[in-house]
């Protein structure tokens, strides 16, 4: 993959701020086709303007990862654009956050509508790409939460369990066709999402999203004889221990 990122084509979901577009950068920076992808059209386009602007190839398609209709239609457009898909970055998500006694079912549904469903269908229609190449490469954003709990953050954090769960059964039936499956769980990243559930962080204190692009990059450097399940990447501490 690492001698492949100039002509190969990727998919960031959640690609209009913050993390996703930092990866979108990254990518495009090193050669390769964007495909960005969000509900808020405009900022798709502004990302995507920014790499045509850079000398880079982008392309801004709108689109609800958590409507299967919307992900059929998103990937259709890939299909008859290029033919191919290389990366799939599967970086949509949602955040809500409260106690469990003050959480509806409906909060729970969006979550997983959103974080897990999203992820599923993305990957899957993806598959239906990659198994034909017999190459690609999925990589999952999930979190901290992905292993660890916190408190006000039960339907978020079963999420992104939900997320580590699929990334591992998908690696595993992905490996045969040549097509590799990571996750990266971040700690605290200065993201509007990190700034809702732990308003208690000093942002100086946090990653940037671009600290993610790097990880994701680091991933697409490895050969093909190189697999890693996944990456915990975490905010250093402010002072040594």
């Amino acid at each position: 993959m690492a001698h492949n990122l100039r002509n190969a084509t990727a998919l960031v979901t959640g690609a209009g701020r913050g993390i996703g577009r930092a990866i979108c950068l990254a990518l495009a920076d090193a050669g390769t086709h964007v495909f960005a992808a969000a509900r808020t059209e405009d900022e798709i386009k502004a990302v995507a303007d920014e790499i045509i602007e850079s000398g880079g190839n982008a392309t801004a398609i709108p689109a609800d990862v958590a409507d299967e209709d919307q992900v059929s239609a998103l990937f259709s457009e890939i299909r008859g654009r290029q033919r191919r898909l290389d990366i799939l970055i599967n970086n949509a998500g949602i955040g809500i956050y409260g106690p469990v006694v003050d959480t509806s079912a409906a909060d729970l549904d969006r979550i997983l509508a959103v974080n897990v469903r999203g992820t599923f269908l993305c990957s899957r229609e993806a598959m239906k790409l990659m198994i034909p190449q017999e190459s690609g490469y999925i990589i999952n954003i999930a979190s901290v939460v992905g292993f660890k709990g916190y408190p006000n953050q039960a339907v978020y954090t079963a999420g992104k369990h939900a997320v580590m769960g699929l990334t591992k059964s998908l690696a595993v039936e992905a490996q045969r066709y040549g097509i590799r499956v990571s996750a990266i769980l971040p700690g605290g990243v200065d993201t509007d999402l990190v700034r809702r559930s732990r308003p208690d962080l000093d942002a100086s204190v946090l990653m940037h999203p671009e600290d993610i692009a790097h990880a994701v990059m680091y991933l697409l450097s490895l050969s093909d004889r190189a697999a890693v399940d996944q990456i915990y990447i975490r905010r250093r501490a402010a002072k040594p221990f």
